[in-house]
């Protein structure tokens, strides 16, 4: 329930503005190692969908990748211009340049520190990245072919402006993919809002319990790395916050207080 409360006071607007950057920018100063890539709770396909092939190196980051992955593959990639919001550490953003083939890959977030460390480590020609507001995109209108937003638009103190700005920078055709989680309220007022998007709705998809199995099957691995990465004294916050098995966040997806969900919507050609 403590996830859950804490998701329903994110539907103020000042309390987002007032506790996310700050969050965001001290993981990315306390925490400036390239192993740790991702901030989401990772995903578990559908048995429908096709297994993925990593190279060695990426294994250790699996589940978070996956939910990149699956989300990204609703959509064609390969050649276009794509644009994340909400890019955070940037290993989302280098995995979709790196395998998925987009002709440019940009990942934009407000943390100037993550965008900072995600410069200096992730090298690929089609990548860069860059810091900007989600509700104000530092982009010129029709400049992206595809637009991706992992768990992040609870975070903004708008999510109809933010829906606003990727109408504004896709073409016309254009995609948006995106996921994140909600209580029940908050789940039927983010419908809404995308609906009154502009954009055409293509696809919702449930992935509570691929999230659910992926932080349970992660477990050892994430809490082994927590405890080599992290400092000390900040352990017990970070595996409440990184979503570790009996965390707040498990305990509230596993009751399904919060309700984690996938959509495809579409720009009008």
């Amino acid at each position: 329930m403590f996830a859950k409360l804490f998701l329903e006071l994110t539907e103020y607007a000042f309390f987002r503005r007032l506790v996310w950057k700050p969050i965001y920018e001290m993981l990315a100063r306390v925490l400036p190692v390239s192993e740790w890539q991702f901030m989401n709770y990772g995903y578990v396909p559908l048995p429908e969908e096709a297994p993925l092939t990593l190279e060695a190196a990426d294994e250790l980051q699996r589940y978070p990748l996956q939910l990149y992955h699956y989300l990204a593959s609703r959509t064609e990639v390969a050649g276009k211009d794509m644009l994340e919001v909400g890019s955070g550490r940037g290993g989302g953003a280098n995995y979709i340049a790196r395998y998925l083939k987009p002709a440019r890959m940009v990942g934009m977030d407000l943390a100037a520190n993550a965008v900072k460390f995600a410069g200096k480590t992730f090298l690929q020609p089609n990548l860069e990245y860059v810091q900007g507001n989600a509700e104000a995109l530092p982009f010129a209108d029709g400049s992206f072919d595809v637009v991706i937003n992992v768990e992040s638009c609870h975070a903004y103190g708008s999510v109809p402006n933010f829906l606003k700005e990727v109408h504004r920078v896709l073409r016309p055709g254009g995609t948006l993919v995106l996921t994140d989680m909600r209580g029940e309220p908050g789940l039927k007022l983010l419908q809404q809002q995308l609906q009154d998007s502009g954009m055409t709705m293509v696809e919702e998809t449930d992935i509570t319990r691929n999230v659910v199995e992926a932080i349970e099957t992660e477990e050892p691995i994430k809490k082994e790395r927590i405890r080599k990465l992290v400092p000390k004294w900040l352990v017990p916050a970070f595996e409440e916050f990184a979503g570790v098995k009996e965390s707040a966040i498990h305990r509230d997806l596993s009751s399904r207080d919060l309700i984690y969900c996938r959509w495809k919507l579409q720009k009008a050609g």
